[in-house]
């Protein structure tokens, strides 16, 4: 049965903080986290606000044979009717909508569903306006202190930096054109095309691609893609089979086998520069020591984040058990792309090479739904537990994150930061610490059973940041981008 809670005026003797405006709310249930609220409010708080809006009106109108601050107020009524008008409609509406925030146990997730030029307020009647609104969802926290978890642990090694110093270093490696036949791990410029049913239904022009066992695109995967390429040559089109994923946004391709051809443009293979005094000068480090101690530092913060994730991915089994509240589809579909920046900032902050980075956020996507809504119930959950234990983000901490994310991108930590502020990005760090904290406070109390883990070096895959089944426009490089 859908809820319903009428709002009527606090009591006489509750002196508010500010000016009230006389109103009642109705608010009904209409869907998961969705509500629907009526509002009305009095014509007489009403005429209280266009006085008020004719005063000031009246105290700076410059009208033709009338003083400042003289002019008849029926007179400037009617002169700025539109603009009185107008005035009196936003402080309604802001006032009125700021009363049903602080009354109401509502918590709007964004902005009301409100159409503000299709509302009119009548000259002498109630006011009466209705709207839609995303809110949080309610429900009991369960038990998130004493958890038994299992936590994996690593000691990092001289062979691990060694293995990270490899993808680290190729960071900063130039691509040589080669006249040989495709080799493992060489780079191979293609043109793709994909065909469904015969026919030619998406065309990737002018990529470059690293030749690796598996090469995964946003929305699909192609295996063996290493064996496809190896002994070609410049000018062969080779062919094979591509798996459109079971989470593609296109719904009526999902699970489909398309066609696919890459006709090679030409092959490249990487020139890594050598580890010396020179590179680590170039890279801001006094000694190849001081280096490999920072690639430590690098490792130790990806442990983190593997003891992070899956802790946090037990607590939430936990303490998701019990959320049996629904998400609507509309809100997790564009809580999507959002839930992506949030993973792959995770990702930047615990120090993953782009190649990485990129694999991590091909496999989101292809399972992005599933993902979202889980993120999303995990998200109110730790937010809800970081509200009543008080937990807040300081400019410190932004700041530090800031600074790591920098080290692995090789860009100072002012630049890491205007890009994080252009993308709108930097909420979401602040966000992240504060679940972070969350889960930290969780893992407090917790009661561990450590077991040995093997850190992600992942150098079997290739990602492109491109759909099998979405015709996409090229972005820019990142450094045209960050330079403009």
């Amino acid at each position: 049965m859908a809820e319903q809670q009428v709002l009527d005026e606090p009591q006489d003797d509750v002196l508010p903080a500010k000016p009230r405006l006389e109103l009642k709310t109705e608010i009904k249930d209409v869907g998961p986290c969705k509500k629907h609220i009526r509002v009305i409010v009095a014509k007489d708080a009403i005429a209280g606000v266009m006085s008020e809006a004719v005063q000031e009106y009246a105290g700076k109108a410059e009208i033709p044979g009338f003083r400042v601050g003289k002019v008849p107020a029926s007179l400037v009524k009617k002169r700025f009717k539109k603009e009185i008008s107008d005035q009196v409609k936003q402080r309604v509406l802001m006032v009125s909508l700021d009363q049903i925030s602080e009354d109401s146990k509502i918590d709007p997730i964004n902005q009301p569903n409100l159409d503000m030029d299709a509302v009119e307020i009548p000259e002498d009647a109630d006011f009466e306006y209705e709207f839609e609104v995303e809110v949080r969802p309610t429900f009991e926290l369960p038990t998130y202190k004493g958890m038994k978890i299992n936590r994996p642990v690593r000691e990092i090694s001289e062979q691990d930096i060694d293995n990270y110093q490899v993808g680290f270093v190729e960071q900063y490696g130039a691509q040589e054109p080669v006249d040989e036949a495709v080799a493992a791990a060489d780079f191979v410029n293609v043109d793709i095309v994909i065909s469904r049913n015969g026919v030619e239904y998406n065309k990737i022009a002018d990529q470059m691609v690293r030749v690796m066992p598996l090469l995964k695109l946003q929305d699909g995967e192609l295996a063996g893609f290493d064996k496809l390429m190896i002994g070609a040559k410049e000018g062969d089109t080779l062919k094979a089979k591509i798996k459109v994923s079971m989470e593609a946004s296109t719904v009526e391709m999902r699970g489909e086998e398309l066609d696919v051809a890459f006709t090679i443009l030409d092959v490249k293979r990487m020139k890594v520069p050598p580890v010396d005094a020179e590179f680590c000068d170039r890279m801001g480090f006094a000694s190849v020591e001081a280096l490999r101690i920072a690639v430590r530092r690098t490792l130790e913060r990806q442990v983190k984040y593997e003891q992070r994730q899956t802790c946090r991915k037990q607590i939430t089994d936990k303490i998701i058990e019990s959320a049996n509240w629904d998400l609507p589809a509309d809100m997790v579909e564009k809580q999507v792309d959002n839930a992506l920046r949030r993973e792959i900032l995770e990702m930047q902050q615990a120090g993953f090479t782009s190649q990485q980075i990129m694999s991590r956020e091909n496999d989101l996507r292809q399972q992005s739904l599933s993902m979202t809504r889980r993120n999303l119930k995990e998200h109110f959950i730790l937010d809800r537990i970081a509200t009543e234990e008080k937990l807040e983000v300081t400019e410190l901490e932004i700041e530090q994150e800031i600074t790591s994310m920098s080290f692995q991108r090789g860009e100072s930590p002012r630049r890491v930061r205007a890009r994080l502020i252009k993308s709108g990005v930097i909420e979401n760090l602040y966000a992240q610490i504060r679940e972070r904290k969350a889960v930290d406070l969780i893992l407090d109390s917790a009661q561990f059973n450590d077991s040995p883990f093997s850190l992600p070096q992942d150098r079997s895959t290739s990602a492109l940041e491109r759909s099998v089944c979405v015709t996409q426009m090229v972005a820019p490089p990142a450094d045209e981008e960050d330079a403009e």
